[in-house]
């Protein structure tokens, strides 16, 4: 398939794209939007697709983001979409405190890249400012961002990925952290009957970031392909998104006190030799390989969220070939490599 974008305002627009599951969950939802933590590499979609989502229903909603903003231009160009900013340090109290009581919260906040080396601020970041959130949002419906590293290495099988019922194995003080964030969220979901869903979303792909992208920047720069994490799962961030926003419906139907707790990626376990030869076809490359795969890695199973909400409308096809195609064209990127290739949990 053709590469359906041919700027970065197309690619915005594509990621925040809302899906007719979306439009139907902001249709149902009662009350304002605000996302903490929309200044990362997927809150800025997100936002706009909640806003979108919300225009597109019918339903006059405040959609907020907060964010330091330390980006240049960021805070202005999602206020030129309608949606409102609040520059806000989350660490804190005081200034959190000051937020408006919104009844609908989106927690992306968190810590990972250049977690090495700064484990007391990664434990700030990814477990002291949710329990502020939480203290300060006890009435709202809380969708929280987490990850599939929690769970751990698991043998990279198409039978065996890690399921939301699974016991939880964290390598590494930045898995660990995410692990305590859960834990946060899931003892004020309890105590405070705060309605709770925790996302544990594995690989996210923008063209501009993510695993595909590492791979094909490597491939097109003849660099070597580490195999020894041979396995990995991976979503278009639009999909992610969506399914994220949908999550606040699922709230209405869980059980008091238990947080809703749901993997979020693609339905492929995916081959990093694999994806990288069908890559280096369509960049003109041969793929330069090293190391063996491992028996293990670090793998998601999503079935539960199809259930929910329906398979991903950009599959795993079509984004590998876009990725592809947008290194061909130059397309900007983040410069954000994943790490995905770490089996000690170091980021």
């Amino acid at each position: 398939m053709r590469l359906p974008f041919h700027s970065l305002q197309q690619v915005e627009d594509g990621l925040s794209e809302p899906s007719p599951g979306v439009v139907r969950a902001m249709a149902r939802l009662k009350g304002d939007i605000m996302v903490l933590g929309v200044g990362g590499k997927m809150g800025p979609s997100l936002v706009r697709m909640a806003k979108r989502g919300s225009d597109d229903a019918g339903i006059k909603r405040r959609v907020i983001g907060v964010s330091r903003f330390s980006a240049d231009g960021q805070r202005e160009e999602l206020e030129k979409y309608g949606i409102e900013t609040i520059a806000c340090d989350l660490l804190n109290a005081e200034a959190l405190e000051k937020l408006p009581d919104i009844p609908n919260i989106v927690f992306m906040a968190g810590m990972k890249f250049g977690s090495s080396g700064n484990e007391p601020l990664t434990w700030m970041m990814n477990t002291v400012q949710p329990a502020l959130v939480c203290r300060k949002f006890v009435a709202s419906k809380i969708v929280a961002f987490s990850t599939g590293n929690v769970y751990g290495l698991v043998p990279a099988t198409k039978l065996r990925q890690s399921v939301e019922t699974d016991p939880l194995n964290p390598t590494g003080e930045y898995a660990m952290s995410c692990l305590g964030r859960e834990r946060v969220f899931e003892y004020h979901c309890k105590k405070n009957q705060t309605p709770v869903a925790i996302i544990r979303l594995n690989y996210a792909c923008d063209l501009r970031y993510g695993v595909l992208v590492d791979l094909a920047q490597k491939l097109f720069a003849g660099e070597t392909i580490d195999l020894t994490m041979g396995w990995f799962n991976t979503i278009w961030q639009g999909d992610a998104s969506a399914m994220a926003l949908q999550c606040f419906g699922e709230l209405d139907n869980r059980p008091i006190g238990t947080p809703f707790v749901i993997n979020v990626t693609g339905p492929e376990l995916l081959s990093v030799r694999e994806v990288a030869e069908q890559m280096g076809v369509r960049l003109g490359k041969q793929p330069v390989f090293a190391g063996r795969e491992s028996e293990t890695a670090l793998l998601n199973n999503a079935s539960r969220s199809f259930e929910l909400f329906g398979e991903p409308v950009v599959s795993t096809q079509e984004l590998i070939e876009w990725v592809a195609d947008w290194i061909v064209l130059g397309g900007e990127t983040l410069n954000k490599p994943t790490h995905f290739e770490s089996r000690d949990g170091k980021f």
